[in-house]
């Protein structure tokens, strides 16, 4: 007698789509008609994420919709095959594909900007326009465990300060990271039990960038060298900070409210910032605070404005403050090309330069 019924999860594999279900439990990630759609460019994190999703739902654990986006960045050689591969693999589970065809490099060379960061905000752009036309209201990446671990070194290498040991938030507005509590082999394991078969980026075996240097070679000598439980060593001191930060973001918050007199032309769209787009705040008030906040007021600040806060550096907060303190009308500084700073009218104006 012939079966055409899958057969049961072993512990190995329902053990992950276990762990992804309570991820979204805890962060409260995914709700009842949510509508989201899934970065997934075929490798092993997003095609796993795509496949546990889309169980979740026919399982009917969760009442939601999954649209796909996937961008062909045109670099690659094997770029073709994972387009095909991700369009095969969505037909064949039955999930609406939007495929972005695109040349990174021309467009970086351009636009006189990083490979990376050009990728980045290509991805983020199609991401947001295939959730306007599909009437989405979240857009889910497949960042890892692992992914956290290596932001956070790449951050403390970097020095930044206490944000930076953050790492990764398993949500962050419309953004959501559901295998984010998942280590990399287990998302492997499972896709060779499951015969997903996903697909190789073999750009990540070259150590040319940052992260992949932290991935390749610093993450696996400090396992040998220093620390086996490395991944669980930083998530633990991960999850403490965001307990923390967490706490201080609600009092930076409200420090902010309380200031802030006018916001001008914000918009939520990170890569296209509108031109005058100005925060007014009060300067006898910002003056009051703790230089704690008022550092982390001035970098909320920036961020509302422009969504993020990249170019901005110690030396440009303390400059601000220094300003801000000494409080003499008509000064101004431009910590980079984008941000200016002026004090005026017992005022304090951030704002986007002409």
């Amino acid at each position: 007698m012939s079966h055409n019924k899958r057969p049961q999860l072993d512990r190995g594999e329902s053990m992950l789509k276990e762990k992804v279900f309570n991820t979204i439990k805890k962060y409260n990630l995914i709700e009842k008609k949510d509508k989201i759609v899934l970065g997934v460019s075929g490798g092993p994190d997003s095609i796993s994420m795509l496949y546990i999703l889309n169980e979740l739902r026919k399982e009917k654990k969760i009442d939601f919709n999954i649209y796909v986006a996937h961008i062909n960045h045109g670099i690659r050689e094997n770029a073709k095959i994972d387009e095909k591969f991700v369009l095969d693999f969505c037909k064949q589970i039955g999930i609406e594909c939007y495929v972005l065809n695109t040349n990174i490099k021309d467009m970086s060379e351009r636009e006189k900007r990083g490979l990376e960061e050009t990728g980045r905000i290509v991805r983020y752009n199609f991401f947001d326009e295939v959730l306007e036309k599909t009437g989405s209201n979240k857009i889910a990446i497949a960042h890892n465990q692992n992914d956290n671990v290596e932001t956070v070194i790449m951050n403390v290498v970097r020095g930044s300060g206490l944000a930076g040991l953050r790492g990764i938030e398993a949500k962050n507005g419309k953004y959501i990271r559901p295998l984010i509590e998942c280590k990399r082999e287990e998302i492997e394991d499972y896709c060779k039990k499951e015969n997903l078969n996903p697909r190789h980026d073999e750009s990540n075996d070259e150590n040319i960038y940052t992260r992949n240097k932290i991935r390749n070679i610093a993450i696996p000598y400090i396992k040998k060298e220093l620390n086996p439980n490395i991944i669980d060593t930083i998530t633990r001191l991960s999850d403490i900070v965001r307990d923390d930060l967490n706490y201080l973001d609600i009092q930076i918050e409200t420090a902010y409210k309380n200031m802030c007199l006018e916001e001008k032309n914000i918009t939520e769209n990170v890569y296209n910032v509108e031109k005058g787009a100005k925060i007014i705040l009060d300067i006898k008030k910002f003056n009051k605070e703790n230089i704690a906040i008022q550092k982390r007021v001035i970098l909320y600040a920036i961020n509302r404005l422009f969504g993020t806060t990249k170019g901005i550096e110690k030396i440009h907060i303390e400059d601000i403050i220094k300003l801000c303190n000494n409080n003499i009308g008509n000064k101004y500084l431009t910590p980079n090309k984008k941000t200016k700073i002026v004090i005026k009218n017992k005022k304090i104006y951030i704002e986007t330069v002409k």
